[in-house]
């Protein structure tokens, strides 16, 4: 394929799905990540895209929401790993809230297994993913359909909300930033998505790598907010994406990274361990005081050590989060 051809395809898969990773763009023009990033510099040179933290955006500065058909074919090998690593977050007879998104769709597929849960949810594709798990009970809120994500908005779906208190609800959006938090494009959605919050004692955010940095038009959860953040390893290349992380971290955010072999894992508490993953273990923490935070969430306590384990051999466990200032 010629460079014009590629960049046109590239174009056009950003006009389609409004941010499209790196990795993403190479497997589907079928070249290396390195000859991508160069057309993506060329055609930001022309004012045709933006470049973001390991991939594309449209122009303007605020990414647009994609249909569902789009999302479910972009960073699926991300969101599989991430939605594995989330679950392990989750203990037997728990009750959580889940909100829409293809990552969280993912999520449910894992969280069938997991006995006497109780799960809340907004979305049609959450509860479809539990709908024949025995064990555990989905309660749906009320509200409009909104079809280009199969959820549940509007007043109804707020007030269906009010007085729920659960442990942990597990939340997706379109952009992540140090600085506002998670964000998404759609008002609607973006306020059913704080009704969940508010009914949350922890907030788990769900948000592969391409979302770093990416800002879009209203925000859901405040940084302050985030409880922990559940993403894939960026590329080695990504600078961008590492420093966001970072930041989020110094935010006193818990960040966990899953990937594949010899990917990082990071977590910051041991109940978050599934009983299925124990086994050896090892700390190697990354400069800066750790975060003095309860496993249910509150201010005071004693501080507590990384532990997680071995997932893979050559795996690593690293502490990111620092005491929230």
């Amino acid at each position: 394929m010629f460079a014009a051809e590629r960049r046109q395809l590239i174009l056009e898969m950003v006009r389609a799905n409004g941010a499209v990773s790196l990795r993403e763009l190479a497997r589907v023009v079928q070249t290396s990540e390195v000859t991508v990033r160069r057309d993506v510099r060329a055609l930001e040179a022309e004012g045709l895209l933006d470049r973001r933290h390991g991939g594309a955006v449209l122009p303007g500065g605020f990414a647009r929401e994609s249909g569902f058909p789009q999302k479910s074919h972009l960073a699926t090998a991300e969101k599989t790993a991430i939605a594995d690593l989330a679950a392990g977050f989750v203990e037997e007879g728990e009750a959580i809230v889940v909100g829409a998104g293809t990552t969280t769709q993912e999520l449910a597929r894992r969280l069938a297994r997991v006995p006497g849960l109780t799960v809340v949810t907004n979305s049609l594709l959450v509860a479809q993913a539990l709908a024949h798990a025995n064990r555990v009970e989905v309660v749906m809120t009320g509200g409009t359909l909104r079809g280009s994500n199969y959820a549940l908005v509007g007043s109804g779906a707020e007030q269906s909300l009010q007085g729920l208190r659960v442990s942990r609800a597990f939340l997706s959006g379109s952009g992540l930033t140090a600085e506002r938090g998670l964000s998404t494009s759609n008002m609607l959605s973006a306020s059913v998505d704080r009704a969940l919050v508010q009914a949350a004692a922890e907030v788990v955010v769900l948000a592969d790598h391409t979302k770093l940095g990416t800002d879009t038009m209203f925000q859901t959860v405040p940084t302050d907010v985030i409880t922990r953040l559940v993403t894939d390893e960026p590329p080695g290349h990504d600078d961008r994406a590492a420093t966001e992380l970072q930041a989020l971290a110094d935010q006193g955010v818990q960040i966990a990274v899953a990937g594949g072999p010899g990917a990082a894992v990071a977590q910051q508490t041991p109940e978050v361990v599934a009983a299925d993953r124990r086994g050896p273990r090892r700390d190697v923490p990354l400069p800066g005081q750790r975060r003095n935070l309860a496993p249910g969430g509150g201010g005071s306590g004693p501080q507590l050590r990384t532990a997680a384990p071995l997932a893979e051999p050559g795996s690593r466990v690293a502490d990111l989060a620092p005491r929230r200032r």
